[in-house]
């Protein structure tokens, strides 16, 4: 049973870090593209990152050079550095699995995990 559950949400101020992680389990984390996706209630789904197997990375434009994914095949788990968070990166993360990384690039994604709470206010 594919699973991909997500950790590390929480309430930071506007210019502190949080470290999410996906931990996947039900396949080899080594095959497969991860993206981080999120989402407002009343507000379309943003593609956040992807990193492919070969880590090959893609970011939102409004995250790049604040946001980091990365990952640990061994440890199947997956990560996203959030650095200078802004009040509207606040949202609901999820971490997704595509079978590749142009598919994750289009926000076509085969699994979803349940999310993990950011919250960014003073």
């Amino acid at each position: 049973q594919v699973q991909l559950v997500e950790s590390g949400g929480g309430l930071v101020q506007p210019g502190g870090s949080l470290r999410l992680s996906c931990v996947v389990s039900g396949f080899i984390l080594d095959y497969y593209t991860i993206g981080w996706f999120r989402q407002v209630p009343g507000k379309e789904r943003e593609r956040v990152s992807c990193i492919s197997k070969f880590n090959q990375t893609t970011y939102l434009d409004s995250v790049k050079g604040r946001f980091t994914t990365s990952r640990d095949n061994a440890k199947s788990t997956v990560y996203l550095q959030m650095d200078s968070l802004k009040p509207e990166d606040t949202a609901r993360y999820y971490c997704t699995r595509s079978n590749l990384f142009r598919k994750c690039e289009a926000g076509n994604t085969e699994y979803w995990g349940r999310g993990t709470e950011v919250t960014v206010s003073s």
